[in-house]
């Protein structure tokens, strides 16, 4: 696979890693759009949102509640965070495997893009 993310996952390239358990890892990102900007990440290859099934309902949950952890355990984080999932290229997806976008440490303005 030629996937950029799964490279990181298997630990082919490098990244600074923030959190990391058997179903996901969660890093910062290269090119942050916030003072906090992390990426958590599928171990399991799944391009998008719309290619998840019910047989992800497991890693769909896991992204989401170790996002709430990574959260809790950032000070930068304390006055609120901004999670987001873009999926296909009209919504801003560049890198066609699942991820969700951690942000904060700034004060967000609506609408967003």
């Amino acid at each position: 696979m030629d996937c950029i993310f799964c490279k990181i996952v298997s630990k082919e390239m490098k990244s600074d890693i923030v959190y990391e358990n058997d179903m996901i890892l969660a890093f910062k990102d290269i090119n942050p759009q916030a003072p906090v900007h992390h990426l958590i990440v599928p171990k399991k290859h799944i391009s998008s949102m719309s290619d998840c099934s019910s047989e992800d309902s497991e890693i769909i949950i896991e992204l989401f509640l170790r996002a709430k952890e990574i959260a809790e355990n950032t000070p930068e984080l304390e006055g609120g965070y901004r999670l987001v999932i873009n999926n296909g290229k009209e919504a801003g997806q560049e890198v066609f495997h699942l991820h969700l976008h951690l942000l904060g440490g700034r004060r967000m303005s609506w609408p967003p893009g």
